[in-house]
């Protein structure tokens, strides 16, 4: 049997000779011979293409509306808030899962057991997990079915549950047992996760 580096060697070597003995390197040939007449001649780097009135108002305008939506979506939109609803001494909400969490703010009282269902509807592969950082839960989100999660938050405070990737967010506001009414969502200045 040949032995690789020997034959890898002789390859090197018998391509090495016969660059020697042509004198030339074939990668070193001009090729003048294979370009057009046309490139031969300098050219402008860029040359103006008039278009139409219509289409650079179209344009503009489209441009202006995408930047319209970009400011509501991430400045004026509002979360969805719920309270959860206490039941047998647990405090539950059902959470929807398509392209986000709704309600993506879920208010609840310190002190008492909470049990989030979740329901994946969306297939995408980032909403396949949901993450509790706070509360060391990281829970798989099977497609349409529900996932209780239950945790017990003992302080008040914002607690974040995020997807698999940290790209879709949602708060738990947890209040202190004496507080009956629903705090109002927070401003868009305020909240990180909306």
């Amino acid at each position: 049997m040949v032995n690789k580096t020997v034959l890898v060697s002789t390859i090197a070597s018998l391509g090495l000779v016969l660059r020697i003995v042509s004198g030339k390197a074939v990668a070193q040939m001009p090729h003048q011979d294979r370009i057009q007449p046309s490139q031969n001649q300098p050219t402008e780097q860029f040359q103006r293409i008039e278009q139409p009135i219509v289409n650079k108002i179209a344009v503009t305008l489209g441009g202006l509306g995408l930047i319209g939506l970009e400011l509501w979506w991430f400045l004026l939109s509002k979360p969805k808030s719920a309270r959860a609803i206490a039941q047998a001494g647990i405090q539950e909400v059902t959470v929807t899962v398509d392209g986000g969490y709704e309600p993506s703010q879920i208010v609840v009282q310190a002190g008492q057991k909470v049990r989030l269902n979740f329901v994946r509807k969306d297939a995408s592969s980032c909403l396949e997990e949901v993450r509790f950082p706070d509360f060391g839960i990281a829970q798989a989100l099977p497609l349409n079915k529900i996932t209780p999660i239950e945790f017990t938050p003992e302080k008040p405070g914002r607690y974040e549950f995020t997807c698999g990737m940290n790209m879709f967010r949602g708060v738990v506001e947890v209040q202190s047992a004496d507080t009956d009414a629903i705090a109002p969502p927070a401003s868009s200045a305020d909240c990180n996760s909306c």
